[in-house]
C-alpha cells in the first residue's frame, strides 16, 4: 500500500507566474526518494476560501499534506490562521518559538518589531518544527492517520526543516516501503529513436521495475523507479538491467543520475590531462559557462575567445577571408578554422568552436535559423557536425553548447578507439 502525499503551494505571486515554484519540485524529489506516492501538486493563491478548499480536498486525497508559504508576519500572509481555523486551535504564544525568533534578530543584529513577534503565535494543539534558517516555524498537524506539514516559502529555509524535521518524523510514523531510483542520461539522440533502439529491452523489465523517459533540449534521460523490501536488492537489479542494455546504447551514454555532460566532460579531460579552449560565435560565452560551471574545471580549461564579429575571427582565430567571403561565418570551413585558431592561440590540446544562427531573425534559406556548425580540434585531426536546431534562441543556445560538449566526448571516443 502507497503511503501518498500532495503538495500544495501558496501565493498569489505564483498563480501571476512572477517567481518559479521549485519548491514543489524540490520536495516531490525527497519525498519520492523515501517511499512516499506524490499524487498531485496544487497551487492555491491568498484566497481564504480557495485555500480552505484546498486543505479540505488535500486531506480526502493524501495521507499527508506539505504546505508552503503564507507564513510571513504580514495581514496577507493566511496559511496559519487558516490552518488553525481548520483544525478549530487557537492562535496562542509560543514561548520556545518567542526565545528563537529574538535570539536569531539578535544574532543579525536587526530590531524585533510587534509584527515579528507575531510569527511565535502559533496554533495551540500543533507542532512547532523550529526554523533555524529564518524568523517562520514550521506547523505539524496530525489528524488520525493523515499529517499536515505547514513550512515557510523560502526556499533554504524549507530545504532545511524537510531534511532536518520533517522527512525524520514522517519515517516514524509512517511504514515507507523502499523506492529506488536510478537515472541514464543520454545525449545525441532523440526520444523517439531511443525508444525504438531499446523497446525490447523496456517490453521484458519486470513488472517492479518502470521505465520513465525525460527528454529535455539536446538530452534524454532514462529514469528506472524499482519498488520492493529491500533497497540493496532493488539496487542490484536495477543496474543488472542497465547492463543488459547498455550495449545497445553506450556511445550515447554519459553518465547517471545528477551527472550533468560538463562534468562528464571535466572527468574525461582529468583523466587524460587534457586542455581545453573555446571559440564561440553563436553561443556567445555559454560554452564557456558550462564548462567553468563545473568546480574545478580550471585544470583543464584554459579560456575562450568570443569572436561574435567576424573581424575577431580573422583577426584573433585566423580564419581566411577568403572563407568568409565565399562559404559564410555559419559553414564547416569557418567552424573548423576557428577550432584549430583557438587551439593554437591558447596553447591547449583541444579547440572547440561553434557558429550559427541563433535566431530568431538572420536566417537565409540555405542557412535557416537553427542552422549550427560546431568543431572540435586536437593535434592533426579536426570533428565537425552540422545541427538543424529550433527557432528559439535560448534553445539554441543552450543545445549548441550541449551538442559541442557531446563531439568532444563522441571525438575522444573515436580517436582512442582507432589508437586500440
Amino acid at each position: 500500500m502507497h503511503i501518498t502525499a500532495e503538495i500544495l503551494t501558496i501565493g498569489d505571486e505564483i498563480l501571476y507566474g512572477q517567481i518559479n515554484d521549485t519548491n514543489s519540485t524540490w520536495i516531490g524529489q525527497q519525498l519520492s526518494e523515501r517511499g512516499i506516492k506524490v499524487i498531485r501538486k496544487t497551487t492555491v493563491g491568498d484566497v481564504e476560501n480557495e485555500m480552505m478548499a484546498a486543505f479540505a480536498e488535500a486531506e480526502k486525497r493524501a495521507d499527508i499534506i506539505i504546505i508552503t508559504g503564507g507564513l510571513g508576519p504580514t495581514k496577507d500572509d493566511l496559511t496559519k490562521p487558516l490552518l488553525a481555523r481548520y483544525f478549530g486551535m487557537e492562535l496562542a504564544l509560543h514561548e520556545e518559538a518567542l526565545a528563537e525568533i529574538t535570539a536569531l534578530f539578535e544574532k543579525r543584529g536587526f530590531q524585533m518589531t510587534d509584527t515579528n513577534r507575531q510569527q511565535a503565535w502559533l496554533p495551540k494543539g500543533s507542532t512547532k518544527l523550529t526554523n533555524r534558517m529564518g524568523t517562520a516555524p514550521g506547523m505539524w498537524f496530525e489528524k488520525g492517520d493523515k499529517t499536515f506539514v505547514s513550512l515557510p516559502g523560502v526556499p533554504y529555509e524549507m530545504k532545511v526543516l524537510i531534511s532536518e524535521q520533517v522527512i525524520p518524523r514522517l519515517r516514524e510514523k509512517y511504514t515507507l516501503p523502499v523506492i529506488y531510483h536510478k537515472m541514464i542520461r543520454t545525449i545525441g539522440i532523440g526520444e523517439s529513436w531511443l525508444s525504438d533502439k531499446i523497446e525490447w529491452w523496456e517490453t521484458s523489465l519486470p513488472p517492479h521495475i518502470r521505465l520513465a523517459y525525460l527528454p529535455s533540449p539536446g538530452e534524454v534521460k532514462l529514469r528506472l523507479t524499482g519498488a520492493g523490501p529491500n533497497l540493496e536488492t532493488l539496487a542490484k537489479e536495477v543496474q543488472a538491467e542497465i547492463d543488459r542494455v547498455l550495449p545497445d546504447i553506450q556511445k550515447f551514454v554519459y553518465g547517471y543520475d545528477q551527472e550533468t555532460i560538463e562534468s562528464a566532460i571535466g572527468k574525461l579531460l582529468l583523466e587524460r590531462k587534457l586542455t581545453v579552449s573555446t571559440a564561440e560565435s553563436c553561443t556567445g560565452g555559454y560554452l564557456a559557462h558550462e564548462i567553468t560551471s563545473v568546480p574545478g574545471s580550471s585544470a583543464y580549461y584554459v579560456g575562450s575567445i568570443i569572436s561574435y564579429d567576424n573581424r575577431i575571427k580573422t583577426d584573433e582565430l585566423g580564419v581566411k577571408q577568403e572563407t568568409l567571403d565565399t562559404v559564410g561565418a555559419v559553414s564547416e570551413e569557418t567552424v573548423r578554422q576557428m577550432a584549430e585558431g583557438v587551439r593554437k592561440r591558447l596553447k591547449t590540446d583541444i579547440g572547440l568552436a561553434t557558429s550559427g544562427v541563433a535566431g530568431p531573425d538572420g536566417g537565409t534559406p540555405e542557412k535557416p535559423v537553427g542552422t549550427v556548425w560546431i568543431a572540435c580540434a586536437f593535434e592533426g585531426q579536426t570533428f565537425t557536425r552540422k545541427l538543424q536546431l529550433t527557432t528559439d534562441r535560448q534553445i539554441n543556445i543552450h543545445a549548441s553548447a550541449l551538442h559541442t560538449l557531446n563531439l568532444l566526448r563522441t571525438s575522444l571516443m573515436e580517436m582512442e578507439e582507432v589508437a586500440k
